[in-house]
Formats: structure tokens, sequence, C-alpha cells
């Protein structure tokens, strides 16, 4: 599994943990990447090194997509790379997965949950699987969700608001309940607040496995 746009490596340790060799690469320094790790850019290295691969995972940077793009204070000029990356991978003849946020315009996306695998945070995600993956392991139903901001989240806890849900973004989370939300425990504050939990890339790893299976 070639893991392109690696980050810190939540997707990869979905990947690891159903059954894949993963190899990461970033075009930053991911020191806790948790598996062989190439510091390169992701599309050049695709290019070049892309076919050895069983499969190809893709996670392009994601706010040129996010709602949160309307805010005051996003950036206008986040990229946009989801064509690009797609024509780099049809282009390898491998199976692939990109993965980004709801808006992208992904092809017959899959929207995965954490209330999906029973994980304690909300971050919807969409993921583009060729060959494709149509069906979650669950529906999408999650209870109340515990609020981005302090002030809000205080006064909701003062009125006795229980949260089943938290949200992993910015700088506005705990460590030690984004972790267990997440399931990830060798990340930085900023490195979580970016990943995605491992059991959604399991959950798809397997079911590629088997599709591999079957036309090998």
């Amino acid at each position: 599994m070639l893991d392109l746009f690696c980050g810190a490596g939540g997707a990869g340790m979905g990947y690891h943990r159903a059954g894949f060799e993963v190899v990461g690469v970033d075009i930053a320094p991911q020191p806790r990447y948790p598996f062989e790790f190439h510091q390169a850019d992701a599309l050049e290295y695709c290019a070049e090194h892309g076919q050895k691969f069983d499969v190809i995972h893709a996670s392009p940077p994601c706010q040129g997509y996010s709602q949160s793009r309307w805010l005051k204070n996003a950036r206008g000029d986040a990229p946009r790379m989801i064509d690009e990356v797609r024509t780099a991978l049809i282009g390898t003849g491998r199976p692939y997965v990109i993965e980004n946020v709801p808006g992208a315009p992904l092809v017959n996306s899959l929207l995965l949950c954490g209330s999906m695998f029973s994980l304690g945070v909300l971050r919807h995600r969409l993921f583009e699987c060729a060959p494709p993956i149509y069906f979650p392991p669950a529906v999408c139903r999650h209870g109340p969700v515990m609020p981005i901001y302090w002030s809000d989240r205080r006064r909701r806890l003062a009125r006795g608001d229980v949260f089943e849900y938290i949200t992993v973004a910015g700088r506005s989370f705990l460590m030690p309940e984004a972790r267990r939300a997440m399931g990830i425990d060798w990340m930085t504050q900023a490195e979580l607040s970016q990943a995605i939990p491992p059991a959604y890339t399991e959950f798809i790893g397997r079911q590629l496995l088997q599709a591999i299976e079957i036309a090998y």
C-alpha cells in the first residue's frame, strides 16, 4: 500500500491493521509516521514508483473543499488537487483510494463516520474507491456533539448537557479525550486534528484485499 500525503499515519495504520505493508510519502517531515517513510512530492513519487504497489491511497489537502473555507480567516488560496491526483492514480493502473472531506468532488464516494465504528468522534470523510465500495459498515447515527469552542462547551456543561461525540479540530480539544475518540495514541495535537481514524481505512483495506484476491 502506497500512502500518499500520508501525514502522521492515521490512514496508514488502518491499512496496516487490515493486512497491508504500508509505505508513506509526504512533502513534509513526519517523524512519528509509524511505517516506512519517504519525504518527497507525492505525485512525483507516485509517477516514479506507483506501479510497484498493489494499492495506492491518497489524502490530498482538504482545506480547499472544506466548509470552513468560507470562514473569515480561512485561506482562499488552498489547493484543490482532486482531479490532478485522480489522473495520476488512474495512470498507474493500480487500485486506488482518494480520501477527502464532504464537499470534495469525489466520484461514487463512500461516506464514513466515527459513529459507524463505535468511536466517539464526529469526523465525516469521503472515500473514492476503485474498485468501488458502496456500502458502509453501519448507518451514520450520532448523538449530542461537544461544541468546538470553549465558551459554548463550558456553558453547555454547566447546564448538565452530556456529549457522546467530540469534534477533533483546531486547538480546542483535550488530547486524552481526542486520542480515545480517534483511536490514535502517537500523534501531536496538530497531527491529530488533520488525521482520520484508522478504523476507516481498516474497513476499506479489508474490502480491497478481498477484491485483489478475487482479481488475481
